[in-house]
């Protein structure tokens, strides 16, 4: 049994993504074109907004430290900066020093944990970022002002799609020991949205055991944006020959990316690596969006081939 939605609502596909059936195309290299085209967009857009200027928006700073204030806002630790921002620990930390040299930030234990290093910002600080945040607002405008009403909406739905496709992009997909942290967190996730969705309910005691999906037996897949987990799904064997895909996940926050799709083109080829010809999986009624993504992804409906009282539709596919 498996999901796609967050519990808080269903995760639609995106444009033209149901259409296209799951294939290798992720594994294709990108073409010369296309690497030329987004560094050119780069190239522009850096440019247009002053990336390259060491007083960024007409501060007495650069884009990198102008960005470090606006991401501390209200205070944060230095953990989660660095895994935010993707930043090297050592880089992080003399940027952070310089900002508490200049009076912008400062830097404290939590009482609730004296491992962490927080940062947070000083009224000159945030007056500061007020300020960014005013010359941004007017350096946009100003771009803007030049298309009529329909080119800005033009504009802002492009970006949407590129910012979708980016952090698509930017997800990476690991197999974990099914009995890790990461993955077991995630399952109690799955198990929650579930619960919430299911009229009946959802009982933890049907999500796989780590050993069915780790090693020989089986995998589960992880999904992580910036470090952290957003998505997740399990792959074990049933028979020689035959497995089966079960707890496809993904966090309402990694919604309409295409993630359910790229987990599931994942699982079938780590089926594939093992010997498995044929994968099913059983779905709920009330998933109508999963049984509409798995038929648009090649699987036809079978007869039932389990037990789980929690199914209605059951599912094939060859590989």
């Amino acid at each position: 049994m498996h999901s796609i939605d967050s519990g808080q609502g269903v995760e639609q596909p995106v444009p033209d993504e149901v259409e296209r059936p799951v294939s290798d195309e992720v594994e294709r290299p990108a073409s010369d074109e296309d690497i030329a085209a987004f560094r050119r967009f780069n190239r522009y857009f850096t440019r247009r907004i002053g990336v390259l200027d060491d007083h960024y928006l007409g501060q007495d700073r650069p884009l990198g430290e102008a960005r470090l204030l606006f991401e501390i806002g209200d205070g944060v630790s230095l953990r989660e900066l660095r895994g935010r921002l993707g930043l090297d620990a050592g880089y992080l930390s003399r940027m952070v020093k310089a900002l508490d040299a200049q009076g912008m930030v400062r830097v404290g234990v939590p009482a609730h944990d004296n491992r962490l290093r927080r940062v947070e910002l000083t009224p000159a600080g945030r007056a500061e970022v007020a300020e960014q945040n005013r010359r941004s607002d007017a350096l946009v405008a100003g771009l803007l002002g030049g298309l009529t009403p329909a080119q800005r909406a033009e504009l802002s739905g492009a970006m949407g799609s590129a910012e979708r496709l980016l952090r698509l992009a930017g997800i990476t997909v690991e197999t974990v020991d099914g009995a890790c942290p990461d993955a077991r967190a995630c399952l109690d996730a799955y198990a929650a949205d579930i619960d919430a969705r299911f009229p009946e309910g959802f009982d933890k005691a049907a999500l796989v055991r780590p050993e069915e999906v780790t090693g020989d037996a089986g995998a589960f897949l992880v999904a992580y944006e910036e470090r952290l987990p957003v998505g997740c799904g399990a792959l074990r064997r049933l028979e020689p020959g035959v497995g089966e895909i079960r707890h496809l996940w993904v966090h309402a926050q990694a919604r309409r990316l295409g993630l359910a799709r790229r987990l599931l083109a994942e699982l079938e080829r780590a089926a594939l690596a093992r010997g498995l010809t044929v994968v099913r999986l059983d779905t709920h009624a009330v998933l109508s969006e999963a049984q509409a993504m798995y038929r648009a992804c090649g699987y036809t409906e079978i007869p039932r081939y389990d037990d789980n009282v929690y199914a209605a539709h059951w599912f094939e596919k060859r590989l």
